[in-house]
C-alpha cells in the first residue's frame, strides 16, 4: 500500500504538471514547424529559446559552477542526454500531429513505463532495484490497451 506523505502531494502535481507542458510544447512546436517548414527548424528554434533560459536559471543559481575539468571526468554515456531530447523533440514535432496527440502522448506514457519497469527491475543507470511484479505488469497492459483504445478514431 502506498503511504500518501506531505513530500508525495508535494510532488505528484509537479509530475502531472510535465504532462501537461510536454502536450503543450508539442503542439507548439508542430505548429513552429508549419512556419519553419521542418521539424528539425523547429526542434532547433526550441532547444535555442529553451538553452537561453536555462543559462540564465543556472547564472543566477546560487551554487558552484563546472570548470572544464569537472565535464572532463563526465562518463561518456552521460551526455546522450542532449541526443535523446533531440531525437524526443523532434520526432514528437513530426509524429503527434499525424497520430493525434491522446495517440501519441499514449505510446510515449507506454514506452516511458515500459523502460522505466526495466530499469527499476535492474537497477540500470544507477536507480534503485524495484522488481517487476504483477501490478506493475497489469499497470503497464492496461496502458497498452488504453493506447490501442485510441487509435479507434
Amino acid at each position: 500500500m502506498m503511504k500518501i506523505s506531505s513530500q508525495l502531494l508535494f510532488f505528484l502535481p509537479l509530475a502531472f504538471g510535465i504532462g501537461i507542458a510536454m502536450t503543450f510544447q508539442t503542439a507548439i512546436n508542430s505548429q513552429l514547424r508549419e512556419h519553419l517548414h521542418s521539424p528539425l527548424q523547429a526542434a532547433l528554434l526550441s532547444f535555442t529559446v529553451g538553452t537561453i533560459v536555462l543559462a540564465l536559471f543556472v547564472l543566477f543559481q546560487p551554487v558552484p559552477k563546472p570548470n572544464l575539468q569537472d565535464f572532463s571526468s563526465i562518463p561518456w554515456y552521460l551526455w546522450l542526454g542532449g541526443c535523446l531530447g533531440v531525437y524526443a523533440i523532434s520526432i514528437s514535432i513530426y509524429t503527434a500531429p499525424k497520430l493525434g496527440f491522446l495517440t501519441f502522448s499514449g505510446l510515449v506514457i507506454f514506452g516511458q513505463i515500459l523502460t522505466s519497469m526495466i530499469f527499476d527491475h535492474f537497477g540500470l543507470l544507477g536507480t534503485d532495484k524495484t522488481p517487476v511484479n504483477w501490478q506493475r505488469l497489469l499497470g503497464g497492459v492496461v496502458i497498452f490497451i488504453g493506447v490501442l483504445l485510441t487509435l479507434q478514431r
